[in-house]
């Protein structure tokens, strides 16, 4: 009886310490990490809209509030599809009462999570928007996480009212992981997170969207102007190949169903995903620099206001009043109707405020010291080599030049510039020794016009392709020894070019018919800038790069962080040159010489683009401009050392691509994990079969 009755009267202690000390473990299990959110509030970066805060601040009294809550990275939930385990939901705290700044800065709030051991370390959050409006989500910060320390996510993406979303807005920490390394509770987030990214391809597009899809150039055309202001779609045709852009999802236009309709001409609020668009800062610079740049362009009434002639100077002392104090308004009630033509908030950097002047440039420097330097052939062969487009240039291997036109459709196209031309002026060279030295170069605009130039000249535009020839002197510079122009035959583009052939000239009228010559060649090389080093080959072509990146490559991946930086704000740009610059009727067309055939004829010169060509030692060996070298830095030998371009352009590569080599290698140390990495080998294959598709048939599959 002692006995069962000393167990009894043990046993009941035994029973509650097992208790305490479950409770005690639990304790220690269940602790609370404190963190710091970073976000930049909508009324920050939007003055207009200046009710968000009070309405925000009116939902958190009613408890709609901002919750995270902590994800594991180590233990996954089965009841949740083996989804990494949640934590808790935890509110921002102080939102009511924290007041944000009106200029744009971040605001810091804290949150309080609480962490059991059975969460292990967290490897992402989820976050719930249950405010009136959007904020921009900068950082999450948890210090002293027990066992590992602070956890860091950057974050940067905007996040919008939760019933804007089908899914749950996920963030990861900042860390990078190839696919088969991410932790496996968070996999399934990873993947999750891509799928939401592509969309379902349907619908129109909304700011809060963050769909990344694809194309076609079919938003140009302005059906309700007439014939005039059609253009063909770019994209999806042998015809008339291009890269893909970012899909919107506008309906088709009333008039034409091959178009998508357009916004209004000042309408900028052009779908992108919202995390692509400018900061409220850089648009509203992008507006300033644009409109001061191009206003004339964009709108008429106002360049009959300011010139006697609608788009043409009328002298060149027009030109320099651009430089030395702008276009001076006559009156008040210019001013005002100016203003009726645009919305005050696109013209306010414009005009001052005591409307003295408008449109204001830079002197450029060729002329600051001497009015006339920019007519004199030094300073032409120099601009060809450090002007706005040195890329051009080529080293000369074969005279006359060729063409690499169909000789079947364009007939002869081959060059009439002959030996008797030229040799007079190459210190004594014959064209055979100075093509031995190198020392002829091309830049030849002949082949990329000659196909369009029949019907540009029927337009108000009257022009020519032009070849021109330079002589490498003793002293690394160039001097121009020929200037070819060309038409198309009268009879048909089949009966080859009409040419002629103007050579230097000091006075009199073969002087100024030298200067016309070289103007000629300089409108060629101006427009084939603007349209195709330019808009093609540095925004349009760089375009499926980052939809496909964000489509295939997790923000995890090595490979996204190492890109994501250097797409900032491309595909905005883009977006907004389709609605103003590249449109119908747009600045491009109004500003280069081939009019509305401007993007039709990029299209072109598109099809021959290939990717490896675009790599600077290839593009610079491709043009003769250097030659393979292994005793010479960087592995090549320039052929003129005064280049500009291709001399920094030189240490530049160098420096990125050891960098680059070195960051990857980190990542992938063999072939092998380059070709087993999924999210990659997916990413490259949409780049070639969806963003660059159309090449697909051209250059023999290589591209």
């Amino acid at each position: 009886m002692l006995d069962k009755a000393m167990v009894k009267f043990c046993g009941k202690p035994r029973t509650k310490d097992k208790a305490m000390l479950e409770d005690s473990l639990n304790e220690k299990r269940k602790m609370m990490i404190r963190g710091t959110v970073a976000l930049m509030k909508k009324n920050v970066l939007d003055m207009n809209d200046l009710t968000a805060s009070l309405l925000d601040r009116v939902y958190e009294l009613f408890g709609r509030g901002v919750s995270l809550q902590l994800i594991s990275a180590v233990y996954a939930d089965p009841a949740n599809g083996m989804k990494g385990k949640l934590g808790k939901p935890a509110n921002l705290e102080e939102w009511v009462t924290k007041i944000a700044p009106l200029s744009a800065g971040d605001v810091t709030f804290s949150v309080t999570f609480e962490w059991d051991e059975s969460m292990g370390v967290p490897g992402a959050f989820m976050i719930k928007n249950k405010h009136h409006s959007q904020f921009y989500l900068k950082t999450v910060t948890l210090e002293d996480v027990p066992g590992h320390g602070r956890v860091h996510f950057v974050c940067n993406s905007w996040v919008y009212p939760m019933h804007r979303y089908k899914y749950d807005r996920v963030f990861f920490s900042n860390k990078t992981y190839l696919p088969c390394q991410m932790p496996v509770p968070l996999r399934v987030y990873r993947e999750e997170e891509l799928v939401n990214l592509r969309g379902d391809g349907k619908g129109m597009l909304k700011e809060w969207d963050r769909v990344y899809d694809y194309d076609f150039y079919n938003d140009l055309a302005m059906p309700e102007k007439g014939p005039d202001s059609h253009r063909p779609v770019l994209g999806g045709s042998l015809h008339c190949p291009y890269p893909r852009r970012g899909r919107t999802g506008r309906k088709p236009h009333k008039n034409d169903s091959k178009t998508e309709s357009r916004l209004f001409l000042l309408n900028l609020n052009i779908y992108v995903p919202r995390d692509e668009r400018f900061s409220q800062v850089k648009f509203s610079d992008f507006i300033a620099y644009s409109l001061k740049s191009l206003f004339q362009v964009l709108v008429p009434e106002i360049a009959a206001l300011c010139d006697k002639t609608i788009n043409e100077f009328d002298s060149f002392q027009d030109v320099l009043d651009l430089y030395e104090g702008g276009i001076k308004l006559p009156s008040d009630a210019t001013i005002k109707k100016i203003r009726d033509c645009l919305p005050w908030e696109l013209i306010r950097e414009l005009v001052r405020n005591d409307g003295e002047r408008l449109m204001k440039f830079p002197m450029p420097a060729v002329i600051k010291e001497d009015r006339s330097a920019w007519r004199s052939d030094e300073e032409f062969a120099r601009e060809t080599l450090a002007g706005v487009n040195p890329i051009i240039i080529s080293r000369l291997e074969e005279f006359p030049p060729v063409s690499n036109l169909d000789p079947k459709e364009y007939g002869h196209q081959k060059s009439t510039i002959t030996r008797e031309h030229i040799e007079c002026n190459m210190n004594g060279l014959t064209v055979e020794e100075a093509l031995k030295q190198n020392k002829l170069f091309i830049l030849n605009h002949h082949d990329a016009f000659m196909p369009y130039l029949g019907r540009i000249n029927s337009t108000t535009t009257k022009t020519y392709a032009t070849r021109t020839l330079f002589f490498l002197q003793d002293d690394d510079t160039l001097k121009p020894l020929a200037i070819e122009l060309s038409l198309p035959n009268p009879q048909g583009d089949s009966h080859g070019a009409i040419s002629k052939v103007f050579t230097p000239a000091e006075g009199g009228i073969e002087g100024s018919i030298w200067q016309l010559a070289k103007a000629y060649a300089a409108v060629n090389d101006s427009g084939y800038h603007q349209l195709i080093s330019h808009w093609l080959n540095t925004h349009a072509v760089i375009e499926p790069f980052i939809i496909a990146t964000h489509r295939q490559l997790s923000v995890v991946h090595p490979v996204h962080k190492l890109l994501h930086p250097h797409f900032r704000d491309t595909m905005n740009i883009n977006a907004l040159a389709r609605q103003t610059l590249i449109n119908a009727g747009g600045v491009l067309e109004v500003t280069v010489f081939p009019g509305k055939y401007a993007m039709e004829m990029s299209s072109a010169i598109y099809r021959n683009w290939v990717f490896t060509d675009q790599a600077l030692p290839a593009d610079l060996i491709k043009r003769g401009m250097a030659v393979p070298d292994s005793s010479s830095p960087h592995g090549l030998k320039l052929m003129i050392k005064d280049y500009p371009y291709a001399v920094d352009g030189l240490e530049i590569w160098s420096a990125i691509e050891t960098w680059v080599t070195e960051y990857c290698t980190f990542y992938y140390p063999s072939n092998e994990a380059v070709k087993h990495d999924a999210e990659l080998q997916s990413w490259w294959s949409e780049i070639k079969n969806e963003g660059h598709g159309d090449l697909k048939t051209h250059h023999g599959g290589r591209r």
